[in-house]
């Protein structure tokens, strides 16, 4: 027998709704997680005294994938909205909904992150500033993007997507090539595919910590490469997925193999570099490209599987998975200064590690779905990030 769809055409696409929230709630818990890691003291705001090698994986595996698959996610549905509204009107869209956070958010969120630095930085000289650290000139090749990185790399996207639409789009020729390339990609070697030409880049990319995986686009205006392919094709991807939804049953199928891939890779490269961050460049020669690969492998196993779960798990309408979808946006925007001043906080206190990383995760959540329920949901910038004004509580339609 068949299996049945795992949603009918003319329902919202709930799971996909839910897995995109989830991409953005690990960046929450990823974040929050860096002030435990083991090793040395490193590039964080703070370094807490009861560091773990559980804190470093709670970091290490969910950093594989989150942001290929919010990229994944984020050109499925972005086509979605480009055939329902036009290029127009997509393009009216986007500006408000991602080029206005970042126009209008970019300049407190970085003068609250400083701030939240300058206030560790005193405690940690007791009570006194020490001069502040030389930093090089503002330029498009030294731009602090902080967190928001992903809007600008987004922006970036639909404006290659929509020119790409309008140049190769009305080939017949060119869209039958896609779509069977796509297909493709989504068989169940598309992860060794897409992980080639990303696990390439990150090899060969100059000063690359391994560790951390996709080198964050997050200090300048000119993306790196590795975040230019990584990203890049996990947006085309989702993009083109769009096109053929069927291939999303493949991935609701296939989602156990994909598991299993994912947790043997990950497994490998955990066992290559261990748990604790290593601070030393990678060198460029076969080991590296053997581990960068295994990286890749492992983010897009991952990012299949998810979604796969998701669509096989989450595809029933739930008021509470809807709301925190909803509510995930902001809360990815808003979160990184309070995460960070919490952090700090704990670092004043002598208590284990996991107690210490539950009540910054706890209390940073309650506040920020305290916000977005007060003071967003059903506001002007609520209408600014999800499209339109929502009612407060519970979404039960």
């Amino acid at each position: 027998m068949q299996t049945p769809p795992v949603h009918p055409h003319h329902e919202r696409l709930h799971g996909l709704d839910a897995v995109r929230g989830i991409a953005l709630l690990f960046g929450v818990i990823v974040h929050t997680s860096m002030s435990w890691l083991p090793g040395a003291q490193y590039f964080w705001l703070t370094h807490d005294a009861s560091p773990s090698e559980f804190a470093g994986l709670v970091f290490y595996v969910p950093h594989m994938f989150r942001m290929l698959l919010f990229f994944l996610l984020a050109g499925f549905f972005a086509r979605m909205a480009c055939e329902r509204l036009g290029a127009k009107g997509f393009i009216r869209d986007r500006a408000r909904r991602i080029g206005m956070p970042l126009l209008v958010g970019w300049g407190p969120m970085l003068a609250a992150i400083l701030a939240v630095g300058a206030w560790a930085a005193w405690l940690a000289n007791n009570g006194q500033l020490p001069p502040p650290p030389e930093t090089p000139p503002l330029s498009p090749r030294h731009f602090p993007l902080t967190h928001l990185w992903f809007l600008y790399v987004l922006l970036l996207c639909y404006a290659a997507a929509l020119a790409l639409r309008a140049t190769l789009g009305h080939s017949g020729t060119v869209r039958r090539a896609v779509d069977a390339g796509l297909r493709m990609l989504a068989s169940p070697i598309g992860p060794l595919l897409l992980a080639l030409p990303l696990g390439a880049a990150l090899s060969a990319h100059a000063q690359w910590y391994a560790w951390f995986g996709i080198p964050t686009p997050d200090q300048s205006l000119y993306p790196n490469l590795a975040a230019c392919i990584a990203f890049g094709s996990a947006f085309g991807f989702g993009w083109l997925l769009q096109r053929q939804p069927a291939l999303l049953q493949h991935l609701a199928v296939r989602w156990p193999l994909h598991l299993t891939i994912a947790a043997l890779a990950t497994i490998g490269c955990l066992w290559h570099v261990g748990l604790a961050p290593r601070l030393v460049p990678a060198t460029q020669d076969i080991e590296t490209f053997a581990y960068a690969v295994a990286y890749a492998i492992a983010g897009w196993s991952w990012t299949f599987a998810l979604v796969g779960l998701g669509l096989r798990l989450l595809s029933a309408h739930s008021p509470w998975r809807r709301y925190l979808a909803d509510a995930s946006y902001w809360i990815y925007l808003a979160h990184l200064p309070l995460v960070m001043a919490l952090q700090v906080a704990m670092s004043r206190v002598q208590w284990p590690w996991f107690v210490e990383f539950a009540l910054v995760l706890a209390v940073s959540m309650a506040l920020l779905l305290a916000s977005y329920d007060l003071l967003v949901r059903n506001s002007v910038i609520g209408a600014w990030l999800n499209g339109r004004r929502k009612a407060r509580g519970l979404d039960r339609r």
